[in-house]
């Protein structure tokens, strides 16, 4: 047994030294082609990321490291311009405006303060507007740039007329038509008011064809004109699509004159008016019922589409949020264009209004000159107003103090506010703000119309 026993575990073992000889050559075939295939893996992977980097600073003396900081600090680059140096809009910029213009304009932006916090002028304007203007002319910082934080709020809602039509939603859920309603006639002063704007677009354009320094064309005139309304949105979406390169001296134009009716409006008043006429009072408006409040901006709107569709998206705008105010349905969402909504977007559309306010883009030729001209436009729009109430007069029983057609432009509610404290002045207990309203909300629309009229044509 124990022979047996030993024979087989030797024929065992013959047998597993032959099948190990065998398969030897095969598992060192495989062994050797798997270290191939790694170092070909290893050979073709990329490298390893590595975080070192190489030292670039290069030690220098106290007294150079102080010299190079002033190099980078704005007072060096008020004091010594650098040749090259390219304004946010991409352009070369040349001495004067990085130097001295800057300097006007950071006075300027003080100004606007003054006027904002001291005079209590349109605050909720020409705060954001003249802050605005003050990081537009920081130097080196490049704040107006494309990618820099001004650049970046111009873009996303000014541009493309997302700011301006947020705001006429925000305006139209704080708008009662009530005053227009029960007195229809004021809509007429509404009307006189926008003589401005067509009067400046021949003016405009009678200026360009008969002066050597001024070159603007019949849509640039038309886009400039609507400055006369007073209405910053309406300029904005007007701008936009007439004369785009225009746009930022437009919109500047435009949203100083709405901060300062208070100071231009008043002279024309006075100059325009007696004494007497200042102090005539008006009867109580006639109770307007809420289903006329209802289909008031609806059949405006359905009038505009049908009629002049280029003004369709401010109307529109309007409506919506006046038509979410009367339903009286939705309070919340009415509540939140009132306050939230206009809120927040004001302070976007002044900082991107004030970025327009850098020295490149404002002490030029064509800028100043769209200045002048939308004054003489606002003037002329405050003057028809006031002078077609005295009009009106010739021809009614009913008078109306021609001080409330002056808040014919569109100035909402900045121009009804001053016809009521105007009328004050001469008679403290004559309440003319209701009254007034109605000729401004009719200016509001009015704007519009004249501004869709206008892209109609000339686009």
């Amino acid at each position: 047994m124990k022979r047996l026993f030993f024979s087989v575990l030797l024929m065992l073992g013959v047998a597993l030294g032959a099948a190990a000889s065998e398969t030897a050559p095969a598992v060192a075939a495989a062994v050797s082609q798997a270290s191939e295939v790694s170092a070909a893996a290893t050979a073709d992977a990329p490298p390893a990321k590595t975080t070192h980097r190489e030292e670039t600073y290069q030690p220098m003396p106290f007294g150079e490291m102080v010299q190079s900081f002033f190099k980078t600090t704005g007072l060096n680059a008020l004091i010594y311009p650098r040749a090259g140096e390219m304004s946010s809009s991409g352009h070369l910029m040349s001495d004067f405006h990085q130097t001295w213009g800057r300097v006007i304009m950071i006075l300027v932006t003080f100004l606007l303060f003054y006027l904002a916090i001291a005079r209590d002028f349109e605050p909720l304007l020409l705060l954001p507007i003249a802050f605005g203007g003050l990081l537009a002319n920081v130097p080196i910082a490049n704040i107006a740039g494309p990618h820099g934080f001004l650049g970046v709020i111009y873009n996303m809602g000014i541009a493309n007329e997302l700011f301006p039509l947020l705001i006429f939603m925000g305006v139209g859920a704080m708008t009662d038509f009530g005053p227009l309603l029960a007195n229809p006639r004021l809509s007429l002063l509404g009307g006189a008011a926008q003589f401005g704007i067509f009067g400046t677009l021949v003016g405009a354009y009678a200026l360009s064809q008969f002066t050597p320094w001024f070159d603007f064309t019949l849509q640039q005139s038309a886009a400039i004109s609507i400055i006369g309304g007073a209405d910053g949105p309406t300029s904005i979406f007007i701008a936009t699509s007439l004369a785009p390169e225009l746009l930022g001296a437009i919109a500047v134009a435009s949203y100083s004159y709405m901060a300062l009716v208070p100071i231009i409006q008043p002279p024309i008043m006075k100059a325009l008016t007696t004494p007497e006429e200042r102090k005539i009072r008006m009867h109580t408006l006639r109770h307007v019922t809420r289903l006329e409040k209802l289909l008031f901006p609806l059949l405006v709107f359905v009038m505009i589409i049908l009629l002049l569709p280029d003004a369709a998206p401010l109307v529109g705008a309007f409506a919506l949020g006046n038509y979410f105010k009367e339903s009286g349905v939705v309070d919340r969402l009415s509540d939140t264009m009132q306050n939230a909504l206009i809120n927040i977007v004001t302070i976007f559309l002044g900082l991107g209004v004030g970025s327009k306010l850098a020295s490149d883009q404002f002490l030029v030729i064509d800028t100043l000159a769209i200045l002048v001209l939308g004054l003489v436009a606002f003037s002329v729009g405050t003057a028809a107003g006031v002078i077609m109430a005295k009009i009106m007069n010739l021809f009614s029983s009913e008078k109306i103090n021609p001080l409330i057609g002056s808040a014919g432009v569109s100035a909402v509610p900045m121009a009804a506010r001053v016809s009521h404290k105007e009328g004050m002045k001469e008679d403290p207990t004559n309440m003319l703000l209701m009254h007034a309203m109605g000729p401004n909300v009719a200016g509001v629309i009015g704007s519009a119309i004249a501004a869709g009229v206008m892209i109609a044509l000339f686009k």
